[in-house]
């Protein structure tokens, strides 16, 4: 009986729970973006396009957007940059070397959300420890709204999503160092090669398929963030601070229809950003 069905048997369950889980969701986000709903959930009919003409007019929209892409682009920046620092650190044997690999777990292990409201508290304007040492330090006359202001709440964000995402970055970026053969650095060493010849002809292209695995996830988690921003500024003041993903609960409050086109969107932008960058970093060359 396998034989007659192949490996459905397998991975049919796999394909069933990928359909209940992730396909049918988006569907009704679709559907949704379509009606008319109220805000207490009941759908007073067909809306056609509106809900994206709609969104399209909102003030916010493009603003949004652009900080989108500006968020997304530097807390991945980031991330990869120090993870490979911290990777080539952790691969080298020093002591303690057990010790800051358990350390890095802790913002991995933690939740997001705890953390981001860690951090708030951290920077409230006027119980948080920061304005507090600042102050005694006489670093700052008095007082700061760290995250009252976009202009100084924006890099404390960005802050905080390269405090969460460094761990499994730089696992993944450790585990792909560790699998190169240390017969390469010794023939390099050899033939005379400096240190950052060696790291850039030898390491990076042989870390490649971890970095693309690292890159890929982060920008998807990164441009999908929900609990780093609702967690210390609710996307505020209004939506100065908000990304597509926090506008999209935003506009729920008011409109259910438009939220969901808000979340269509979004869903579009993501696709549309992996396949580019899968398409730039020529993801499939080694299997052609």
């Amino acid at each position: 009986m396998a034989s007659r069905f192949g490996p459905w048997p397998w991975i049919g369950p796999a394909v069933l729970l990928i359909l209940a889980v992730v396909l049918w969701p988006v569907v009704e986000m679709v559907r949704t973006s379509f009606l008319r709903i109220s805000t207490s959930g009941f759908v007073r009919g067909w809306a056609g396009l509106d809900k994206y003409t709609k969104l399209f007019d909102q003030p916010d929209f493009l603003a949004v957007l652009g900080w989108t892409v500006v968020w997304t682009i530097t807390v991945v920046t980031l991330t990869i940059v120090i993870s490979l620092a911290l990777a080539q650190l952790f691969n080298q044997q020093f002591p303690g070397r057990r010790l800051t690999r358990w350390a890095l777990i802790a913002p991995w292990a933690a939740s997001v959300l705890m953390t981001s409201i860690g951090f708030k508290w951290m920077l409230d304007r006027t119980a948080g420890v920061l304005n507090t040492a600042m102050v005694d330090l006489h670093l700052i006359d008095g007082p700061q709204d760290w995250l009252g202001d976009p202009a100084t709440a924006k890099p404390w964000m960005v802050v905080i999503a390269v405090f969460v995402s460094l761990p499994f970055t730089t696992y993944t970026l450790l585990a792909g160092l560790q699998t190169v053969p240390g017969e390469v650095y010794e023939a390099a060493k050899v033939d005379g090669t400096s240190t950052w010849q060696t790291y850039r002809l030898i390491t990076l292209p042989l870390l490649r398929p971890a970095l693309m695995v690292g890159l890929v996830i982060n920008l998807i988690n990164v441009f999908n963030s929900f609990p780093v921003i609702w967690g210390t500024t609710q996307g505020g003041p209004d939506s100065a601070t908000a990304t597509t993903t926090v506008f999209a609960f935003q506009l729920m409050n008011t409109d259910i229809g438009e939220s969901a086109a808000m979340s269509v969107v979004n869903f579009g932008l993501v696709v549309v950003m992996v396949l580019a960058f899968l398409k730039v970093s020529r993801w499939n060359e080694e299997n052609r």
